[in-house]
């Protein structure tokens, strides 16, 4: 089932293909497609989508742009409720063209793979080191559980050599397994309670500077459970840096350094949420970068979620998003009496006050998903064409009652850093999503609902980067009776990004997709520091 021999590109049954892309008169996006193409053109019914200006404000301002209820519910209207069992109900344009079963795995079955990162400079470009190509990973030995990954992670590296073609790689995408990061017992020295009863690292990105050294901001995290498994005080999440070296020649990858962590951002409960106001709360996926607005300044996104007690938290009207009059649009009171409070994702903001990098401010959010969803997972910027675009990723089973879409990637757009960013796609947000059909229950990785479409957990943890390449790992492919487990990167697709708009582009690779585990390096540094475009 893993071979890395050959390179199948076999669609399961109820797919979406390039057929299905029908256009839209009404908003200038392909019709939701099923099993087969239909002649739909238009939205179903539902509110329209907030007004947002795209309207730049200062990085350091209070203005926190809202992804509100209004916006999201346009999902739903892309989703045609004609839609068969097992087939795909939305948009063939904005939906990640089918993974085969038969998957070669990256690690030669050594490690479970899951949230990756490349090596990159503070505009987003991916750099290769001395002909070698790098990534980071969250790993967890396979003895484990596949579900069981989570709370065991650490991070370890890839490694191949640059400026290959995809179609020329081995199967698996030619990368090699170089082990973990991180010595055992290294990031736990940061927490002052050291009765963790274990510890754990999550995702973040990394920064590269001359003659290699590297600089790994990522999430690190303590639980404090006891012998049955059940929390005795909240688990510990904290943004912290490591700093390091990446030592590279013809025959491979070292790294030197990450002996030391520093502990950079915690939770405030002023901004974002803390574990005493919340034990379930969400602090972490650091994405470093330098606005084009303000040269030379570094700040930093990360998912948060909004500062409220969980007993306390509330929808408001802003959050709902409704145009005056709309009939569709809800009440606050109605949406609170939902349960929709609980799901309060943020996406934060900080701005570094040195230039080592170690010491951080926070600034307010700049997007607020308050009654959307809980989590806007890996939030990262591209800049192109003058425009700031976010991207984020979040899951379909944490959107609020009365929300509803696939997991994958959500898009926004403004002038700056701080706008009041619009959701692409008609205001839906949905980048690119995986096949799903919003017709039925989507169950769950480990057992996916009967009717669901086998591609609904095919993919998740996006990374967008900046040429319109998507990577991604894969999760469960397959239908309830027939599914296969992933814990292995994806084949990297495209997405080509026009203003407010992004569409999957089918030309790319083979039907949409191309090389497994395909995250090509732009430059190329050696040893002197010297810097050279790979192609």
């Amino acid at each position: 089932m893993h071979s890395p021999t050959k390179r199948p590109r076999r669609l399961l049954a109820g797919g979406v293909t390039a057929a299905a892309l029908v256009a839209s008169a009404l908003i200038g996006l392909p019709s939701a497609a099923g099993a087969t193409p239909t002649a739909t053109t238009d939205l179903q019914e539902g509110p329209e989508p907030t007004v947002h200006t795209q309207e730049a404000h200062a990085p350091e301002g209070d203005f926190t742009s809202k992804w509100t209820r209004a916006d999201a519910r346009q999902l739903k209207r892309l989703s045609d409720p004609a839609t068969p069992s097992r087939g795909n109900s939305m948009p063939a344009s904005l939906t990640m063209p089918e993974v085969p079963q038969d998957f070669p795995d990256m690690s030669n079955e050594q490690v479970w793979v899951w949230d990756t990162w490349p090596l990159t400079d503070e505009k987003g470009n991916q750099y290769a080191i001395n002909g070698q190509e790098v990534i980071f990973s969250l790993v967890a030995d396979r003895s484990l559980g596949f579900d069981e990954r989570h709370v065991f992670a650490k991070i370890g590296y890839f490694f191949r050599p640059a400026g290959i073609p995809a179609e020329e790689r081995p199967e698996n995408g030619g990368w090699t397994y170089g082990g973990l990061v991180f010595d055992e017992g290294v990031t736990g020295e940061i927490f002052e309670d050291q009765s963790f009863s274990h510890q754990t690292q999550w995702s973040g990105s990394a920064r590269v500077f001359k003659g290699g050294e590297v600089k790994l901001f990522f999430t690190d995290v303590a639980f404090y459970r006891d012998a049955s498994g059940a929390d005795v005080k909240p688990y510990d999440p904290r943004i912290a840096l490591s700093v390091g070296k990446v030592h590279a020649n013809k025959k491979g990858v070292k790294l030197s350094g990450f002996d030391q962590v520093t502990d950079l951002l915690q939770a405030d409960g002023t901004y974002y949420q803390t574990g005493a106001q919340n034990p379930y709360f969400n602090f972490r996926d650091p994405f470093t970068f330098e606005d084009p607005a303000h040269p030379g300044e570094t700040y930093m996104v990360f998912e948060g979620n909004t500062a409220m007690a969980r007993e306390d938290a509330f929808c408001t009207d802003e959050d709902l998003g409704y145009r005056p009059g709309d009939p569709f649009a809800e009440t606050a009171d109605a949406v609170n009496a939902s349960g929709a409070a609980y799901q309060i994702a943020n996406v934060g903001l900080a701005k570094a006050t040195n230039d080592d990098l170690t010491e951080w401010e926070f600034l307010p959010p700049i997007l607020s998903a308050n009654c959307v969803t809980d989590q806007t997972e890996r939030p990262q910027f591209i800049f192109k064409d003058g425009k700031a675009y976010l991207f984020t990723i979040t899951h379909r089973s944490t959107f609020a009652s009365g929300i509803d879409g696939p997991e994958g990637v959500y898009g926004f757009v403004g002038d700056g850093i701080r706008s009041d960013f619009q959701p692409l796609n008609g205001g839906s947000g949905l980048a690119l999503g995986n096949p799903t059909n919003l017709n039925y229950l989507q169950g769950q990785p480990f057992a996916p609902d009967f009717n669901q479409h086998p591609g609904a957990f095919q993919a998740y943890s996006h990374y967008v980067m900046p040429g319109g390449l998507v990577q991604s790992f894969i999760d469960t492919i397959g239908t309830h009776d027939d599914f296969v487990r992933g814990g292995t990167l994806a084949p990297t697709v495209k997405v080509d990004i026009d203003g407010a708009s992004t569409s999957v582009d089918y030309s790319y690779g083979d039907g949409g997709l191309g090389g497994w585990a395909d995250i090509p390096a732009d430059f190329n540094i050696n040893p002197s520091g010297k810097v050279k475009p790979i192609r």
